[in-house]
């Protein structure tokens, strides 16, 4: 509360963008019983636009009513006004505004000291401050004046702030069997009002390369030219990361890089009012690789019923010492390999990798799984075994389409 015997008044007020106001579409039938009587008082509303009556479009700017919440990313404004409310002359005004958070306390605003304030004469200052943190904030307006008999005074005023979450971001992480990393990330809007996101990017840490899979070939947004949320309302989003090569070339590197990056999401509110929001470090959890490891780099689509079909593989050597593998192919379910099983492959060195071709003979139409592949460590009697590493869809003749020629 303010104290009677300070020569100077504070008042601090919260800076927010008005908002549109409009008419509540409440219309009836002609034939019932208020006639046109609502219809007529709908059309005569100052607030409805003429013809536009029933779809809530407004005209006017209505200035917040209440209290309006302020959310982490948001820029947080107000106007501080010292004012002079006496006859005398105040001399060496200064005003100090800081903010205390949760953790630390940061000086908003630090004016030089104004010589001699008149009466009815005030002392304006307008402060901005990015909020970057969410719960009860303080703001701490200090005011300090000499009178006119030379007595130092001064006075605070305290302001609590809650500052809300705006957004909830989930994110899950798939590693596929390239070593790519696919980020699905869900953005929803827990505001009270609807929000535009205008950017919603992946920071990726410097060992990936991201590829966003949120636009089309020809660089447009798959959600359109504006993406808007309804309260509660999400959206998602997907992102391709591939690894450099030289964290591909190292497996053991490869599965503790876990560090992914951070989001950046930035939208806009009321009016155009914006807001940025960063996410803290995203972590995925590393894939755990076999000594020896095998991957599909070359394999065709679509293959014909009993015709046969090639495709590469790639070996890695994860460990510290060479390697002397035997190449094992057992027959599966509607699949048959062509050449030779059991015999002996190059030496692998330690850390090396080697490309192998194989053939297979599909028996059976559908979506059919590259299975039975053993490699055994000759010295250490260890055999891994490979299944379900691709898929190719097998088509016979009679489903073969003809497209005539136009």
């Amino acid at each position: 509360m303010e104290s009677e015997e300070h020569l100077l008044g504070l008042k601090v007020m919260r800076l927010t963008r008005p908002t549109l106001a409009s008419a509540v579409p409440i219309t009836c039938d002609s034939r019932d019983l208020p006639g046109n009587l609502l219809n007529i008082a709908l059309q005569q509303d100052p607030t409805a636009v003429h013809g536009l009556e029933t779809i809530m479009t407004g005209q006017f700017l209505l200035l917040p009513q209440s209290p309006v919440n302020i959310y982490l990313g948001e820029t947080f404004s107000s106007y501080v006004c010292v004012f002079n409310e006496t006859d005398q002359v105040v001399n060496n005004v200064a005003v100090k505004v800081d903010l205390q958070t949760s953790s630390q306390r940061l000086p908003l605003s630090m004016k030089p000291a104004t010589p001699a304030l008149n009466p009815d004469d005030t002392v304006n200052t307008v402060i901005h401050y990015e909020v970057k943190e969410i719960g009860t904030h303080i703001l701490v307006c200090e005011v300090t004046y000499q009178s006119a008999l030379g007595n130092t005074l001064s006075f605070r005023k305290f302001f609590k702030i809650q500052v809300l979450k705006p957004l909830d971001v989930k994110t899950k992480f798939y590693n596929a069997e390239s070593d790519d990393v696919y980020l699905e990330a869900q953005v929803q809007n827990i505001t009270s009002g609807p929000i535009c996101l205008e950017k919603v990017a992946l920071d990726a840490s410097h060992l990936f390369n991201v590829t966003s899979l949120n636009v089309s070939s020809d660089g447009t947004n798959i959600f359109g030219k504006i993406t808007l949320l309804q309260p509660q309302a999400s959206c998602q989003f997907l992102y391709c990361l591939s690894p450099d090569s030289k964290l591909a070339a190292d497996l053991k590197m490869l599965s503790g890089a876990t560090n992914i990056g951070k989001l950046d999401i930035v939208w806009r509110s009321n009016l155009g009012e914006r807001g940025r929001l960063q996410t803290s470090q995203l972590q995925r959890i590393g894939p755990v690789y076999d000594d020896i490891r095998l991957t599909v780099i070359e394999l065709p689509n679509f293959v014909n019923l009993e015709e046969l079909f090639t495709f590469k593989c790639k070996i890695f050597n994860n460990c510290e010492r060479t390697v002397e593998l035997m190449l094992i192919l057992e027959t599966t379910e509607g699949m048959s390999w062509y050449g030779l099983s059991g015999y002996k492959l190059n030496s692998l060195p330690a850390r090396g990798f080697q490309e192998i071709e194989l053939k297979a003979i599909p028996l059976l139409p559908g979506l059919r799984s590259i299975s039975g592949i053993q490699l055994l460590d000759t010295f250490l009697k260890r055999s891994y075994s490979y299944n379900d590493i691709g898929q190719v869809f097998v088509v016979s003749e009679k489903d073969k389409m003809i497209i005539p020629c136009t």
